[in-house]
């Protein structure tokens, strides 16, 4: 039996389910890739579960095809979630620091992060996830990134707090428990994408990840190495496919097929039609994010845009980007993994992985996140089966 240790990647996507099993070995970063499947999915709409005992059969023939030559057992997964469902809000904790000398503890961050938390207003179904730290404020100094062991009087902490639908969340946990896994953490996908696709010198710069997916499409802005906005927009490749096959009456899996052997945006009579119907989605896709964008006031971002996700294989999406959004642009693909998976479509499953190893490199998981968002999976429960 090879040392290390197995992780197990699970993103259960709109249009399909894709497994990834990696080794870590010890004293080494590169991971090993063990097993990858990838299943079309049912049971799913716009990135959320409408039939967990559907999304469970399809997770377990998944789960089956990587398990084939395995000596262990897989046993936990480090999964994705999706869904216009969550939302990132923000949050702001005060703290006076409890330790005589005034040094900051770990406890006092943890208390911080409790009181951003609090500040939260949240409907009867929902639930904050994660905390995702912005920014640390020592007695009014700004800008402070690692605060442990630092002296002051009053601890403060700038958050987003992300928030999902109880429901959906439940229904996400049923299909992974119904296929007789462990939930180990669960990410979202734009975030999990982040960590396989975006250097850590772009996130520092100022930088947009704008990941289309088949049911969605998710943004996530970093810069100085903290996410600073992200949302999910209810529109993705799937409202491309479904255009196509209403205009050009023809059945989806056509239309599918039209839309991923489509070459580019043309004028000649004969694409003209197909050209037009994709064209007016991506606009509409571009809009939206172009609107937060604004919102959040982050439409100048040094490190311009990235796109990821099944449905960044568009042919000439990224120059159509750069028009849209004003901004440099390039495709954002997995790195450091083999050639098999070195497409866009599996960018969430690999950040999957690579957060996972980070909990074996001693390394705080992603972003210095709070409160791992399935350390809340009993609660959950609590709510729907007291």
């Amino acid at each position: 039996m090879v040392k290390g240790h197995l992780i197990f990647g699970l993103d259960v996507g709109t249009h399909s389910i894709k497994a990834l099993v990696v080794l870590k070995k010890p004293q080494e970063k590169d991971l090993e890739i063990i097993s990858q499947a990838e299943i079309k999915n049912i049971g799913m709409r716009k990135g959320v579960v409408i039939n967990s005992n559907e999304v469970s059969e399809k997770i377990i023939e998944a789960v089956s095809i990587c398990k084939q030559g395995l000596d262990r057992k897989i046993g936990s997964v480090i999964t994705s979630i999706n869904g216009s469902h969550l939302l990132f809000l923000p949050g702001k904790g005060l703290v006076s620091v409890s330790r005589a000398d005034q040094k900051i503890s770990e406890a006092d961050i943890e208390r911080a992060f409790q009181a951003s938390r609090s500040g939260v207003s949240l409907s009867a179904n929902q639930e904050i996830l994660e905390v995702f730290p912005q920014e640390f404020i020592i007695d009014g100094q700004l800008g402070i990134k690692d605060v442990e062991g630092l002296r002051g009087i009053r601890l403060e902490v700038k958050t987003l707090c992300l928030v999902a639908f109880s429901l959906y969340l439940k229904n996400l946990s049923d299909s992974v428990l119904g296929a007789d896994l462990e939930i180990e953490h669960i990410l979202p996908s734009v975030i999990a994408s982040s960590q396989s696709v975006l250097d850590q010198e772009e996130k520092e710069s100022g930088v947009a990840l704008i990941e289309i997916g088949a049911g969605t499409t998710s943004l996530a802005v970093f810069e100085e190495g903290n996410l600073v906005d992200a949302m999910v927009f209810p529109i993705g490749s799937n409202n491309i496919t479904n255009d196509i096959a209403i205009i050009l009456k023809t059945e989806i899996e056509e239309a599918e097929n039209i839309k991923k052997s489509f070459t580019g945006f043309s004028l000649k009579e004969s694409r003209k039609t197909i050209s037009k119907i994709i064209e007016a989605r991506t606009k509409e896709i571009f809009n939206e994010v172009n609107k937060e964008l604004k919102r959040a006031g982050k439409t100048k971002l040094p490190a311009g845009i990235v796109l990821t996700g099944g449905g960044a294989n568009l042919s000439k999406i990224v120059d159509f980007a750069k028009k849209e959004l004003k901004l440099h642009c390039r495709l954002g693909l997995p790195k450091g993994f083999s050639p098999e998976i070195n497409d866009p479509s599996w960018s969430t499953v690999c950040g999957l992985v690579l957060d996972g190893a980070k909990t074996f490199e001693g390394e705080d998981n992603l972003l210095f996140s709070r409160n791992g968002i399935f350390r809340k999976i009993k609660s959950i429960f609590q709510i729907f089966n007291p």
